[in-house]
């Protein structure tokens, strides 16, 4: 046994490693980055040969790893919510093949969303796949389940998922980890047509799918990590994943003393739930996220028995909090502490000597004399161009959504078309949006601002370095609209020259701004 004061997604990547994983696949992404770059990091991982690099994005990092599992070894996926809508399709697909070696999808979702487009709630895929989902509330059961979901997942054949929040995520305490078990042998599957996803192939899985989940269930009723910490009264508490901590803050701070059913491995354990429900003339549903599972057992024609986010006893948006829960706890808190008026709130921005600055300053000026100024952004740091002194972009959708809504609004006769798209997201998502641009041939400007990193996830490399301008050429787009500049103040004449140029152009042009992060530069430095 060893203790190590480790992050809850750092718990998760040892869980991995003590496992026995063969390879992680992921591509970053707030708050499941952890995940992966630990065990980049980690010396037990080189020795072992663990596979390590960063994905082109999250559906080619969940085939890698259902890859790894055909041929008999572990595989650990991680990524953040949204990141699970881009690997929906092997996900959902993985669920009727089945595995062979044990693998595990780490979904760490964002509630509030501090660096996120929604609050998506990713245990709604796993009950869509019908496969065995698994929430911690804990650091320390985080790396429990890790290392269980791997045994259960080659006992049962199913990938099976592990949802974090951000809280989980991105806290420290101490985790006592257990001894580390050796990689799997490589032994290839010999079941040739459970792989292979043609209908006649493809409704047997399904079948063999549905006919296993009364055995998932069962697992679920006798799991250690669904258990009922008993109490006094007439109401109750059923809490899942990371909100039985808060509910167990509440209890012992105002010794409450209240009944708890814990659950954190689906999918639900109904035997235990009616027994527990049968007790009490009121139940609290604390869940972190949608109200997935207070819907189910609220029912469509509403049991008043239930309460939770649908009845406003907690707010239907956001995290939940101890104080949170204490008001619905019954607690009395008195009137809440207001900030004060010194405290001002600091809005996000560009770094001091960022690229995408001296871009903004040359896109502006060079859409200056149309009348219709708009700007089509994605996700990366250079979404701060939204806000103020900017205000430079007009929409941030989605992963390489830029480019297409660009093209749309080109086809729709909006002049000039522009998008910009940073170096990882153009990897990412951004390839294919371009190649339908050029089979249109759309008035389309895209502007690749390549800072040479994923800057806003802590600089990890970016898939296509130095190959932004081939794969250009290569999806068709002429090679005299494939231009280059450099942002810095000394070329702003030149640059907003060459945006002109290619804003005009009647067809799809490219414009690479390469530059590298401020940031990477600064480690560069230090680091030589």
């Amino acid at each position: 046994m060893n203790k190590q004061i480790l992050l809850g997604a750092e718990a998760v990547a040892q869980a991995a490693l003590d496992a026995g994983i063969s390879g992680v696949y992921a591509y970053p992404g707030t708050p499941s980055t952890e995940i992966a770059q630990f065990i980049q990091q980690s010396a037990q991982a080189r020795e072992s040969g663990v596979h390590s690099k960063w994905c082109v994005n999250e559906k080619t990092a969940y085939e890698a790893a259902l890859g790894i599992s055909y041929a008999g070894k572990r595989a650990l996926v991680s990524m953040k919510h949204v990141g699970l809508n881009v690997a929906a399709d092997p996900f959902m697909n993985s669920a009727i093949t089945g595995v062979h070696g044990g693998l595990v999808l780490v979904v760490a979702d964002d509630p509030s969303m501090h660096s996120s487009q929604n609050e998506q709630d990713s245990r709604f895929y796993g009950k869509f796949a019908m496969i065995p989902v698994l929430e911690p509330s804990t650091q320390q059961e985080s790396y429990e389940i890790v290392r269980y979901a791997f045994d259960l997942s080659e006992e049962v054949k199913l990938p099976v998922m592990v949802r974090i929040p951000t809280r989980l995520s991105h806290s420290r305490s101490v985790v006592e980890t257990g001894e580390a078990l050796p990689q799997r042998q490589l032994a290839p599957t010999q079941e040739r047509n459970r792989w292979i996803l043609l209908p006649v192939n493809a409704r047997k899985g399904y079948t063999r799918l549905l006919e296993m989940q009364s055995q998932l269930i069962t697992r679920s009723e006798f799991s250690r990590f669904n258990r009922e910490i008993p109490g006094s009264g007439d109401k109750g508490v059923i809490a899942f994943g990371i909100a039985y901590n808060y509910v167990m803050e509440v209890n012992r701070a105002y010794s409450l003393d209240l009944p708890v059913l814990k659950l954190s491995h689906y999918p639900l354990p109904e035997r235990k739930i009616s027994e527990f429900t049968g007790k009490y003339s009121e139940i609290l549903i604390a869940e972190e996220g949608y109200p997935l599972y207070e819907e189910l057992l609220k029912g469509f024609f509403g049991n008043r028995k239930f309460r939770g986010r649908l009845d406003g006893a907690l707010p239907r948006t956001g995290e939940l909090s101890p104080t949170i829960l204490a008001a619905a706890m019954g607690v009395e808190l008195g009137d809440a502490r207001s900030i004060p008026g010194i405290v001002e709130p600091r809005p996000p921005m560009l770094c001091q000597g960022c690229s995408h600055r001296d871009l903004f300053d040359a896109i502006l000026q060079a859409l200056a004399p149309y009348p219709e100024r708009h700007l089509f952004g994605d996700i990366g740091c250079y979404t701060l161009g939204a806000l103020s002194p900017y205000n430079a972009i007009s929409s941030c959708v989605d992963m390489g959504a830029s480019i297409t809504m660009a093209k749309g609004a080109a086809d729709a006769g909006l002049f000039p078309a522009v998008a910009v798209i940073g170096d990882s997201t153009f990897t990412h998502s951004g390839i294919t949006g371009l190649l339908d641009a050029v089979n249109d041939q759309s008035a389309l400007t895209v502007i690749i601002s390549d800072n040479g990193t994923t800057a806003m996830t802590g600089g990890q490399e970016s898939s296509g370095y130095g190959k932004y301008g081939a794969i250009c050429r290569g999806i068709g787009v002429e090679e005299s609209h494939i231009r280059e500049i450099v942002p810095l103040k000394r070329n702003f004449e030149e640059n907003v020259k060459v945006l002109k140029e290619e804003f005009e152009y009647a067809g799809v042009s490219v414009i690479i701004s390469r530059r590298e992060c401020v940031q990477t530069a600064v480690k560069s430095r230090k680091h030589e």
